[in-house]
């Protein structure tokens, strides 16, 4: 039995209407708003008349039809699912959920929040999430199951690594009364595993990713296990046991091309730039970079910064200019792109690092110097990214330490050391 006072309000609101405008000759103002605030139950006869004002219908029994389409709907929820797609099928499912109330609503509502995040319509997601606050209490376990995890997806996007964390908790505290089956359970794991990883804390990614995994290769699901070697090879990385992190890498990157899955092919390739510039071989880390951001033009925004970014500082280290001024345009270009600025950390991280090198590149170094000292050293502090300030530091050290500026150069040199040291702690 749907109960049915906040479905009405929320239908009300998507429509704009006050309370004084559906319950008029229907019910008195006072008794609707008792209704949606689930005070009293109204009669058949009230509910139907407000849910024609609404032009909806109200069906208590389970329609198995949308019921079905809902499902196949969720399963797509997914960033390496085709987004077209996805979207085709979401507004056909949102056309029938406007004619009725009816038991699959609250879940698909929930849903919303999900596809707006896969979607990077970050405004979109934030207003579902402010406008269901509004049913919680009418949530069962499994609603409240999804709605812990889809915040959690939601301040995961953001970068927001602690409070994704604490929402997949409490997701987590609900699946022994949920209902959920195993490879929904597998998807949460796979969420910890990756906040873990965020948050480094390499020990409780490895087991998460562990169990995850155990599920995606019962059900040969290339993607998920090759998201999950992605995950085993950043830890064997931190832990500086590079053969196992290349292998992990290069059995992603195999699962991503049988699977025909872009994302994981660029986050292999992504990764082992990573790992070969820990290792101080630059020319692998390039040909690697350039792999994840020139033969996958369709990636992920964030995806697509991070190589160019990183890309750009390994041109800079081997002293390749004319490739440096080249990407630095094309990293421009992309940073234009992101006009909302929701990948917060990532726009400002590129924004600063495309304006380091643009002045080192036309030899302006006061500027270069202000940049680094009043900006972005303070905010990568800020933001504990203890490898990138270590990066920095050490950059404008050199530069210093070339313009006879020794006291300040032993400055930034300390700050470069005790960064490291930060970074290899973590």
């Amino acid at each position: 039995m749907i109960d049915i006072g906040p479905f009405i309000k929320l239908q009300r609101t998507k429509r704009q209407m006050t309370q004084g405008e559906l319950s008029e000759g229907i019910v008195s103002l006072s008794y609707l708003s008792k209704i949606e605030n689930k005070k009293t139950k109204a009669s058949p006869e009230i509910i139907q008349l407000l849910c024609k004002r609404l032009g909806i219908e109200f069906a208590e029994e389970t329609n198995s039809h949308i019921e079905e389409k809902c499902q196949q709907w969720y399963e797509m929820l997914f960033d390496h699912c085709d987004k077209h797609e996805m979207k085709a099928r979401y507004e056909e499912l949102q056309s029938l959920m406007d004619q009725s109330i009816n038991e699959n609503f609250i879940m698909f509502e929930i849903h919303k929040i999900r596809y707006y995040t896969v979607l990077s319509e970050m405004n979109q997601a934030l207003a579902k999430i402010n406008e269901l606050r509004e049913l919680v209490d009418s949530f069962n376990v499994k609603h409240e199951y999804y709605w812990y995890k889809f915040k959690g997806n939601y301040y995961s996007y953001l970068d927001e690594h602690a409070k994704a964390m604490e929402l997949f908790k409490l997701a987590q505290e609900k699946i022994p009364t949920a209902s959920l089956d195993e490879t929904e359970v597998a998807d949460l794991k796979y969420a910890l595993a990756v906040t873990h990883s965020q948050l480094w804390e390499q020990l409780e990614c490895l087991e998460y990713t562990k169990e995850a995994m155990e599920v995606f290769q019962r059900e040969y699901n290339f993607v998920r296990c090759g998201q999950c070697h992605i995950l085993f090879g950043i830890s064997y990385q931190r832990f500086k046991m590079y053969d196992k992190a290349i292998k992990n890498f290069q059995l992603a990157k195999h699962l991503g091309i049988l699977s025909d899955t872009e994302s994981v092919i660029t986050l292999a390739y992504q990764n082992l730039g990573h790992l070969y510039s820990q290792m101080d071989n630059s020319n692998e880390a390039i040909k690697n970079y350039l792999l994840a951001f020139e033969e996958n033009q369709e990636s992920e925004y964030k995806l697509k910064v991070e190589a160019i970014t990183y890309l750009i500082q390994e041109f800079y280290v081997v002293g390749d200019y004319e490739s440096l001024s080249k990407y630095l345009e094309k990293a421009k270009e992309l940073l234009r792109q992101d006009a909302n600025n929701v990948h917060k950390f990532y726009y400002q991280f590129c924004k600063y690092s495309i304006q380091v090198h643009a002045y080192l590149l036309n030899e302006e170094f006061d500027k270069f110097k202000a940049l680094l000292t009043d900006d972005f050293i303070p905010y990568l502090k800020h933001a504990g990214e203890y490898g990138e300030l270590a990066f920095y530091a050490k950059m404008l050290a050199n530069h210093l330490e070339q313009w006879g500026k020794y006291k300040e150069s032993v400055q930034y040199y300390k700050l470069a050391s005790r960064s490291y040291e930060e970074f290899v702690n973590m």
